[in-house]
């Protein structure tokens, strides 16, 4: 059974062949790679809302080149930590992308855990659900989950947006939120190139509504890159893209070697 609810009338859905139905008979196709589509026309705001190919393409490849592998540890073993107690838990990578943090964080915790991720791109999840059969992903939007209320003991979210009364709904009582952030010094030596004034980013976020912070972690370290393509692809997968006009790219790319700082916010709440 899906952990997914209708995104049109917030019943259960029962699947019947290769199809999720509700009790009110909306139909949503599982796509051949095994995610479903929550995402109803009329909450779409572009034709292929999130992220396009380019960007993910560019994002799986830095990510498979393990240049966030110490974030990705590190959030794995924070939700570890936190459900250690729990014989069964419901999760969710909020904002999951093409799942490499989701897929790090499902091997950190027990077989019979549910993990589920969503993101709001077709792109993204149909390659997150191609590659990662173990986890339960659908394409919906962040500020309207499919999920029932009070159904997570874990929501994590790295650099995705959400609303404080979505988390509070579906958060479980004494449940957690984990989120990542970027710290004042990250990716620094790739913004003082674009800006002539870098502006710091917080050292910590406001908090959310109804929840408790209690943890505060920076990771901090350099990252040392060798191919330039790696350097590009780290540039695409960001807003970076854009403000890097020609000029300034082949310059950049012209170097040998690459010292680029990696700086994160994670923060760690508990539902009150």
């Amino acid at each position: 059974m899906t952990p997914f609810i209708c995104p049109l009338c917030q019943t259960k859905l029962q699947r019947t062949n290769n199809t999720q139905i509700c009790a009110n008979n909306h139909h949503f196709d599982i796509a051949k790679e095994g995610y479903l589509n929550l995402l109803p026309v009329n909450a779409k705001n572009s034709k292929n809302p999130g992220d396009n190919k380019e960007m993910i393409s560019a994002r799986r490849a830095f990510l498979n080149s393990d240049g966030y592998l110490p974030l990705a540890e590190k959030v794995s073993e924070l939700v570890s930590a936190c459900l250690a107690e729990k014989k069964q838990a419901q999760i969710l990578d909020l904002g999951c992308g093409e799942g490499y943090y989701t897929a790090r964080i499902a091997a950190k915790l027990p077989e019979q855990f549910m993990i589920n991720g969503l993101d709001i791109s077709k792109v993204a999840i149909r390659y997150a659900a191609k590659r990662y059969k173990n986890i339960n992903f659908c394409v919906a939007s962040a500020y309207d989950v499919p999920l029932a209320d009070n159904s997570l003991d874990a929501l994590i979210r790295i650099y995705a947006p959400s609303l404080e009364s979505e988390l509070q709904r579906l958060i479980k009582p004494q449940g957690y939120i984990i989120t990542v952030t970027p710290a004042p010094r990250h990716l620094f030596q790739l913004r003082e190139k674009i800006y002539e004034q870098v502006n710091q980013h917080a050292e910590e976020n406001k908090p959310v509504s109804g929840f408790s912070k209690i943890k505060q972690i920076n990771l901090n370290y350099r990252l040392t890159i060798n191919n330039p393509q790696t350097v590009q692809d780290l540039i695409n997968m960001t807003p970076f893209a854009w403000k890097f006009n020609p000029q300034k790219m082949l310059a950049l790319l012209a170097e040998k070697t690459w010292e680029i700082e990696c700086d994160f916010n994670i923060e760690v709440y508990q539902k009150e």
